[in-house]
């Protein structure tokens, strides 16, 4: 039995034709439909991209106990198990998180792992010659003078030809490993790319896609919040992004014209996802983190093949999350999921779409804590102005890219174990202010009357139904005290 695992970052599911989308060149993606099922209802869970990624390794949620950071060292991850348990584990990628302090101990889980380097402001290229950087935007004043916008200026002089790209070299990297072990079994194959990641620089036999008139300064790179651009910007930036999704196509094209070369079909699992979606504007804003996790953040793509049912051009409307993707692959490989994994297999969803959840948790740490049922989506905002109290348990002391502050580590204390750490108790720190949302309250959406989020429900026995949901669902996770007093959520509990 083998598997493959194919995940991009930040791709926005309205952007893609099995979801609707009727203007965004992406055949392949169609394609992928017919070969497989398509989930309508699958969320994500804790934000953003390490978060994520320590739910695909542990299958539980993340946010109410810590913000960014490593995998822990009570955690089950699912690769390591995959390892344990003879089959092998490899990861090719260009997400440069995983090199950070705040992500370095996530791809060492794998029993081999390649990487490719260039994305973003990855400090990649000591190139000191590059010091004409291109004109921006008045209002991006402060990315111009950011040392990560440098940086990419650098890299992208390292990236004029396909074969030079980031994603590219990444998919050559899994196409190699498929050639090389077609004939062998037991193998477990995670493909991710950062792209469509911003910033959404690709090559121009991608741009020439989406002709339109625009004569303004270099506009591929959002800065998260607010939109302020001329409508004109806004518009060139979204089909920066199609452009970008249509690069993404293209190599999920390479990787399904391999398995139908290989015969792959028969006897490997396929599972195409993201970490999360994005915002183009929508809701007048840009990205994620910094505003509520309306559906294009928070509701996301996602496809199964599984070749023992080899169910296929199917959708499926049950409630999945991010969650449910380590007991799914522990499960076709027949290896039991721990019992801190709050995931689900969903081997038998594929089939018949049996439900899994009533509910589903999903937020960043310190901003709201989201609790949907498929049809509602129920934000709850933190009940005070200063967003506490709010900590962090750890025993990996890092944040995205460095070490917690001398300050932060002066004010240790140490918690008493939750379920999930193997009785080990944890490191607590204060939270500092976290992706305060108090400004935008407490939000109730009917998905169904209102998919795009635009009028906030008022229906006082709906939220009181959707609160009963968070808290149970809060409980499952263990979450910590104080954030059923950050929430105003005492009196429930």
């Amino acid at each position: 039995m083998r598997a493959i695992m194919l995940m991009y970052d930040s791709l926005n599911r309205r952007m893609l034709p099995p979801y609707g989308c009727d203007w965004v060149h992406a055949p392949n993606f169609q394609r992928l439909a017919e070969r497989s099922v398509t989930f309508t209802n699958s969320f994500v869970g804790s934000m953003p991209c390490m978060p994520a990624r320590r739910e695909i390794h542990t299958g539980r949620y993340n946010f109410l106990h810590r913000a960014w950071g490593p995998l822990e060292p009570f955690d089950d991850s699912m690769p390591r198990m995959l390892k344990r348990n003879g089959i092998h584990s490899h990861l090719v990628s260009d997400h440069y998180h995983y090199w950070e302090d705040g992500g370095c101990t996530y791809h060492t889980q794998y029993k081999t792992w390649e990487i490719s380097r260039g994305q973003e402001g990855d400090v990649w290229k000591g190139d000191l010659t590059v010091k004409d950087l291109p004109q921006l935007w008045e209002g991006h004043a402060s990315r111009r003078a950011s040392s990560y916008f440098t940086q990419d200026q650098v890299n992208r002089k390292y990236m004029q030809r396909e074969e030079h790209m980031p994603q590219r070299k990444t998919f050559e990297m899994g196409l190699e490993f498929m050639r090389t072990n077609r004939d062998e079994d037991n193998w477990m194959l995670h493909i991710e790319t950062f792209d469509p990641h911003e910033p959404f620089y690709t090559l121009q036999r991608y741009k020439d896609l989406y002709p339109h008139e625009y004569d303004g300064p270099l506009f591929d790179w959002p800065v998260y919040g607010p939109v302020t651009e001329p409508r004109s910007m806004v518009d060139h930036c979204r089909l920066e992004y199609a452009a970008l999704v249509t690069m993404c196509d293209t190599h999920l094209g390479m990787v399904l014209d391999a398995m139908d070369q290989m015969n792959l079909w028969d006897d490997t699992l396929l599972i195409v996802n993201t970490d999360h979606g994005f915002l183009l504007g929508e809701h007048d804003f840009w990205a994620k983190c910094s505003m509520p996790f309306y559906n294009e953040v928070a509701h996301t793509p996602f496809f199964i093949w599984d070749p023992r049912s080899k169910v296929a051009g199917q959708r499926r409307d049950a409630l999945v999350q991010t969650i449910d993707i380590a007991p799914t692959m522990l499960e076709y490989f027949g290896i039991d999921r721990t019992p801190d994994m709050q995931g689900v297999p969903l081997k038998d969803t594929v089939v018949d779409d049996t439900q899994v959840r009533q509910a589903g948790l999903y937020g960043i740490h310190g901003g709201h804590v989201n609790c949907t049922d498929g049809r509602y989506v129920y934000m709850r905002a933190c009940a005070t102005e200063d967003n506490q109290p709010l900590c962090n348990y750890t025993l990996m002391p890092t944040h995205m890219r460095g070490f917690f502050s001398h300050e932060e580590l002066s004010e240790v204390e140490l918690a008493e174990p939750f379920s999930f750490t193997g009785g080990l108790r944890t490191m607590r720190t204060p939270g500092g202010r976290g992706k305060n949302i108090h400004e935008f309250g407490t939000m109730l959406f009917d998905l169904q009357e209102d998919p795009g989020q635009e009028h906030p429900l008022d229906d006082p026995d709906v939220e009181d139904m959707m609160i009963d949901h968070l808290i149970r669902e809060m409980r499952a996770n263990d979450a910590p005290a104080e954030q059923y007093t950050r929430l105003g959520l005492e009196d429930r509990v």
